[in-house]
């Protein structure tokens, strides 16, 4: 990989061309055959989703990992590196109807000819009843086709920003070998009694027609209104009045509740009240959900209005009378609680209307009947919506798959505890955020979806003799026959012609969580059971990489399947980033609409200054980003085009030949100090600390670029004895290569460039730098500060006199206490040169400090352009000159 040193380094086209000639070269292939399990390091990166768009926060957390990744395999770890993409979505499924003018019908059967009537539409006029329906697997195959080309976007943004991936390590979330392991795992749950079906309510999309995940929420600002109703104490003692903005669930009302510290409700808590209306018999009970300053402080519990009537259905075991249905309507059918006559006349009047409707119909026989109490109170407040929705989410109650996860179980609770407690968190206190999730799980894990660009649940149920399925009797296929989709394969033992009938059977048509199959990454990346050799090998894993938000999400139901499947953790560490804020502190995102995307960023400025901003932050750290000024992107690319430019002045002085060695005071000190940075920078990134190390390695650059550089280039060019010269390039070179090494995982086109002006091999497969490999230099003794502390003194007196920094100093007096003039004299020499001092004097004082000083002439030569030197002493640096400078 050796290059020429060009006349004019820089960092332009650094990205294309190194890219190139890491990826001819294998530089972070994982070689599977040098590896053993002990000397791999193997990271369960996190999957993106193909669907949306990549952006800043993205580059933040992947750098973060990147570090890590670079220093291990400089450590000598082989370390499996993969990328895999997260196909499944929810945002796919809309963005292909409208791109081919199609919509998914999971009754219909495959056609494996079907071409989509156009391609390319925006879909923002298009009807859903224009959109030609086509079967899941159609239209699965349209949304692989477009997240493909997604993908390939994506990859070239990572390649980019110089992420150490191997790219022959990557997987899809939604291809074959994929989906065959997320359902071959949910198939040995369900044996071992992990899975099981339940009804249970959903977050709907009444358009949509689709349940939707609570990370595609959004809340908004409408209107609505107070109805105050009156309910029937049982006992005849009056009245309870409750206020709701949310009359026409009255029909599904299970229970009132109010909070159990609410002295006006003590006396009511283990009592019954009957409904208005319908006359229907509900307990008042308490929870701390309850709001005592909202309303009349005692609320309605429906199934379901809201997602508190969830929790509290939930936790206070309530039952369902759910009355809204997929369509957004009342259902045909009241509630089996509703036993009066004239309650069954009462909600007749509401079947089959939509929710606006039935609210008008149901305040009008309130008002007949006496029961609503007072004038309706017209308010604001936010309603849940799809983020793609124009309609407030309905929760409906449906049949549904759950994974236990320990809330009904205490033992898998308690290995899930121990399980976290074997895991490194980084930083530490993150880990509280899986304890408590673990601590509060009130409810088994829902992982079924009624989507279909996602992994299909792979059972069947047969039907009886009137065509009913049979729910409770699952029919599953063996793991050799999978992936299967249900919607369009047939049943073990049945052919597609029973599909529907009596006697035959029905497919599942719902598809897993995306998390279903996002929590088995460790298994997908790793070949589980498909490469049991590779599995072996990576898992379990040393490195889960993530972001802090979806800790209760993507950690936990890792951590679960593990548990479950394995009986282990997934892996030994687990690094949380912070997130990525707006100058006002907000966390940036895309629905508030402040996401800035990485691709201009990294043409503006570079890969390498990108990078350095990212790593600056440690990890569960927030970072402010302002797109208008990035200070820390700007101070990233000058020390990058810094690193070009002092490595560029280091070899341009050729290694001495013959037996010499690192000799003189100030070289020795230089290595002395270094080998303390070397060992700060590793036990920092051992401990996930990427920017400690960051930071004393590149404050220990730029005294080595200010102070020593300007201290030894006068000897270094042979201005001394061949032994002092030999001395200082040797220190030059050396500190160099261990510098680049220590920089490389930061900033890799920059080291990179600079390693092949003088190497054969990547800096980026280099070993990493240790102590021991600067030889025996002892404690530093704090001789290069002080010397450098002494040339600040010696330009401060020639700026003081106005007078160029190349006027020769006839004499110059340093005082400084008794201890530190012992070690000043061992770089007097240097000062001297770098001074242009005829003659230097130490004396002894209380502090370190030029006393006395003695200008000469400058020669009429230098003194007709001082400024010319002094400007390009100052490239690169604003603190003081640069190497370069006396080149």
């Amino acid at each position: 990989m050796t290059s020429p040193m060009p006349e004019k380094p820089a960092l332009e086209g650094l990205e294309a061309r190194w890219g190139q000639a890491w990826e001819e070269s294998g530089t972070y292939r994982f070689d599977r055959d040098q590896a053993t399990r002990a000397s791999v390091f193997s990271i369960d990166t996190p999957p993106p989703t193909a669907s949306g768009s990549l952006h800043i926060g993205h580059v933040f957390s992947y750098t973060h990992t990147d570090v890590k990744a670079r220093f291990e395999r400089m450590r000598g770890a082989s370390v499996f590196y993969p990328m895999g993409w997260d196909d499944n979505g929810l945002p796919t499924e809309r963005r292909v109807q409208n791109f081919y003018g199609v919509r998914c019908d999971p009754s219909l059967p495959y056609d494996a000819s079907f071409t989509p009537p156009f391609e390319g539409g925006d879909g923002k006029s298009a009807k859903a009843a224009d959109q030609v329906p086509i079967s899941r697997r159609n239209f699965v195959e349209l949304c692989e086709r477009l997240t493909v080309e997604d993908e390939k976007q994506f990859e070239d943004v990572w390649r980019k920003l110089g992420l150490s991936v191997d790219w022959t390590q990557s997987y899809r979330t939604i291809d074959d070998r994929s989906q065959a392991m997320a359902q071959k795992a949910f198939l040995r749950n369900l044996a071992r009694g992990e899975a099981y079906q339940a009804d249970a309510p959903t977050l709907w999309d009444v358009t949509f027609r689709t349940a939707v995940a609570q990370a595609e929420l959004e809340d908004k600002e409408v209107p609505g209104a107070y109805h105050k109703l009156a309910f029937h104490r049982t006992d005849g003692e009056g009245d309870v009045l409750i206020d709701t903005t949310r009359p026409e669930l009255l029909p599904a009302c299970v229970a009132l509740v109010a909070h159990p510290d609410d002295e006006r409700y003590q006396a009511l808590f283990g009592t019954t009240v009957r409904s208005p209306l319908f006359d229907v018999e509900v307990p008042v009970v308490a929870h701390h959900l309850a709001q005592p300053d909202k309303g009349s402080g005692i609320a309605m519990v429906c199934t379901f209005g809201d997602t508190n009537d969830v929790v509290w259905w939930r936790e206070l075991q309530l039952p369902n009378r759910a009355v809204i249905g997929f369509d957004g309507r009342f259902v045909s059918e009241a509630p089996a609680a509703i036993e009066s006559e004239a309650g069954r006349e009462a909600y007749a009047q509401l079947a089959g209307k939509t929710v606006f409707s039935a609210k008008t119909a149901i305040v009008e026989q309130l008002t007949a009947s006496g029961e609503l109490i007072g004038e309706i109170r017209k308010i604001s407040h936010p309603v849940k919506f799809f983020e793609k929705g124009d309609k407030p989410l309905e929760i409906v109650s449906t049949r549904q798959w759950y994974i236990v996860n320990g809330a009904r179980d205490e033992a898998l609770q308690q290995s899930l505890l121990e399980r976290g407690r074997q895991v490194g968190f980084h930083p530490d206190f993150m880990r509280v955020r899986y304890e408590n999730w673990v601590n509060g799980l009130n409810g088994d894990w829902l992982i079924s979806r009624q989507r279909f660009f996602g992994v299909p649940l792979p059972v069947w149920y047969p039907l009886d003799a009137d065509g009913n399925p049979v729910f409770d009797d699952v029919i599953v296929p063996d793991e050799a026959s999978l992936p299967v989709d249900p919607s369009s394969d047939p049943a073990p033992g049945y052919d597609e012609s029973q599909r529907g009938v009596p006697g035959g059977f029905q497919g599942e048509l719902d598809v897993m969580d995306t998390w279903a199959t996002s929590s088995l990454t460790p298994q997908l990346a790793g070949g589980w059971e498909a490469d049991p050799e590779l599995f072996e090998l990576v898992f379990p894993y040393s490195l889960r990489p993530q972001g802090q938000d979806i800790i209760r999400t993507w950690l936990f139901s890792t951590a679960l399947r593990s548990q479950l499947e394995h009986g282990t953790v997934p892996w030994t560490d687990a690094s949380i980033s912070g997130f990525i804020v707006d100058p006002d502190r907000k966390k940036m995102s895309k629905s508030k609409g402040n996401v800035v995307t990485p691709a201009a960023m990294l043409d503006d400025h570079g890969s390498d200054a990108v990078r350095y901003w990212a790593a600056s932050s440690r990890l569960g750290t927030d970072a402010a980003f302002d797109p208008q000024n990035p200070k820390q992107i700007k101070i990233g690319r000058r020390l990058a085009i810094k690193v070009l430019n002092a490595a560029k002045f280091v070899y341009s002085f050729e290694l001495p030949s013959g037996e010499f060695s690192i000799t003189e005071p100030l070289d020795r000190d230089l290595l002395a100090s270094f080998a303390a940075v070397v060992s700060t920078a590793t036990e920092a990134l051992e401990g996930y600390d990427h920017a400690r190390a960051l930071e004393v390695t590149e404050k220990f650059f730029w005294t080595f670029c200010d102070d020593y550089l300007e201290l030894v280039k006068e000897r270094a060019y042979g201005a001394t004895t061949p032994a002092e010269q030999a001395s200082a390039v040797l220190a030059l070179r050396t500190t160099i290569d261990g510098l680049l090494r220590l920089l490389a995982p930061y900033l890799p086109f920059a080291t990179e460039e600079v390693w092949s002006w003088t190497h054969d091999d990547s800096v980026h497969r280099a070993s990493w730098p240790t102590a021991a490999e600067l030889g025996e230099v002892g404690a530093p003794t704090g001789l290069l500060g002080l010397v450098g502390e002494a040339l600040i003194g010696v330009r401060r007196a020639k700026s003081d006199a106005k007078a160029s920094q190349k006027t020769p100093v006839v004499s110059a007096t340093i005082s400084a206490p008794a201890a530190q003039l012992e070690v000043l004299r061992g770089a007097s020499s240097d000062l001297a040169a770098v001074g242009k001092i005829q003659s230097l004097e130490f004396v002894e004082g209380e502090s370190l400090a030029v006393t006395a000083i003695e200008l000469g002439e400058l020669p009429e030569a230098a003194a007709a352009a001082p400024a010319a030197g002094a400007a390009a002493a100052a490239a690169g640096s604003s603190a003081a000159p640069t190497p370069a400078a006396g080149a």
